[in-house]
């Protein structure tokens, strides 16, 4: 009768969606886990528990976890036990938050991808598509977020080193982790990014970011047509990227005060905020570049506020590539100097900051940098005349100064 009682009981609940089949009885949920030696040689400590994981459908299920703590010649039960006990105290006080199954290409699909450009500029959106598509899909799509591990992340990240790819594509794809894994831990799927603090050490020769000197800058001047040449002394004389020059409009140019306000940026065929806050910026403009934007301004056709400062006969925007490709790589050919890109002016207006003593602090305010080590080790280049000078002025004032000493030697005067 009994036996028949609790069949029919089991049955009910099955059909009110209260149990399954799978699973008749509800665990409690605290516990002790369980800690037991496995090997014959080599003895080890497991550790087992239970825990919550959220299922792809949203329901939370109790799974088995378990842990390889360490050698048993090293580890006392005791502190084998307190492990244990940590990794089940959060369980047993609700505190944490149940695991997700859902796989990471599923996650990336339906959640990431959909909801990106609120948050990420849409050149970011494609270049973490494309570190996602290209190296993190294909070697984690199927593992569920949960198994997204810093052990397995870092695994991926030396074979790519092994492989032989740059720093940056290695630190692009941390980044693109970073990124979804942070996302997923907003939405609730994970309690912790598995991807914060991998840290990748500098190897090997760091590749020196080209610039033209003063005198090149000059020698390019005289090869190059007009808009191309106007954009160039802007880009030398400002230090602005070449998407915020694209995009300056004349309602932002002051040339009564000797202001350019940076508020927009042009690329890939869109307009859109500047890079960072910090990028969002008012240039001073010296009296020589004043006197080149009256003179183009003079030139353009089109000067209403709304106007751009450098556009096509269409009024749209120029194309830097076809800027480059076009005007600037064949006259930096005519002079015989390599190419350089739209990105080495910016090099050279803060490598001749430094040269004219200006601080770093002011070279990442007109720079529009968000942090100052980058203005610190990216830009600021030191010309070889500069280096010469330096070490000259050390030798003058060291030698000089023992010099000094010498003779108050020779005089007595030395106590």
């Amino acid at each position: 009768m009994a036996i028949d009682r609790g069949a029919k009981l089991l049955a009910d609940a099955v059909r009110g969606g209260r149990a399954s089949r799978k699973e008749s009885m509800a665990r409690p949920r605290y516990q002790d886990g369980s800690l037991f030696v496995r090997g014959k040689r080599r003895k080890v400590w497991i550790l087992r528990w239970r825990e919550d994981v959220l299922q792809p459908n949203g329901a939370v299920k109790r799974v088995q976890r378990a842990e390889t703590l360490g050698p048993v010649s090293t580890i006392s039960r005791q502190n084998a036990r307190a492990v244990l006990h940590n990794r089940v105290e959060t369980e047993n006080q609700s505190q944490h938050r149940p695991q997700a199954t859902m796989t990471l290409s599923d996650f990336v699909r339906d959640e990431w991808r959909t909801n990106a450009a609120l948050a990420l500029k849409k050149s970011t959106v494609r270049y973490y598509d494309f570190q996602l598509e290209r190296h993190i899909i294909p070697a984690f799509g199927s593992c569920s977020l949960c198994e997204l591990s810093r052990v397995r992340i870092e695994s991926l990240l030396s074979n790519l080193k092994q492989k032989g790819h740059a720093n940056g594509t290695i630190r692009g794809v941390r980044a693109t982790f970073s990124t979804v894994l942070q996302t997923a831990v907003e939405r609730g799927y994970l309690d912790k990014n598995a991807a914060h603090g991998i840290r990748i050490r500098e190897t090997g020769v760091r590749r020196e970011h080209r610039f033209y000197s003063p005198a090149q800058i000059r020698q390019l001047l005289t090869e190059l047509p007009e808009p191309c040449r106007t954009v160039i002394q802007v880009a030398v004389l400002t230090g602005m990227r070449i998407g915020e020059i694209l995009a300056l409009r004349w309602k932002r140019v002051d040339l009564l005060r000797g202001t350019v306000e940076v508020a927009e940026t042009f690329s890939e065929g869109e307009f859109g905020s500047p890079k960072t806050r910090s990028s969002c910026r008012v240039i001073p403009v010296s009296s020589t570049l004043r006197q080149v934007l009256e003179a183009h301004r003079s030139a353009s056709a089109a000067r209403t506020p709304n106007d751009l400062v450098f556009r096509t006969r269409q009024g749209t925007p120029l194309s830097s590539k076809n800027l480059y490709n076009r005007v600037l790589a064949p006259a930096c050919d005519r002079i015989k100097q390599p190419r350089v890109s739209w990105h080495s002016f910016r090099h050279t207006h803060a490598t001749l900051l430094t040269e004219v003593g200006e601080s770093i602090k002011t070279a990442q305010a007109l720079l529009g940098h968000s942090d100052l080590g980058t203005t610190l080790n990216t830009y600021a280049h030191v010309i070889p005349d500069s280096q010469r000078r330096a070490v000259e002025r050390v030798a003058g004032v060291l030698f000089s100064d023992v010099l000094k000493l010498e003779d108050s030697a020779k005089n007595g005067q030395v106590n």
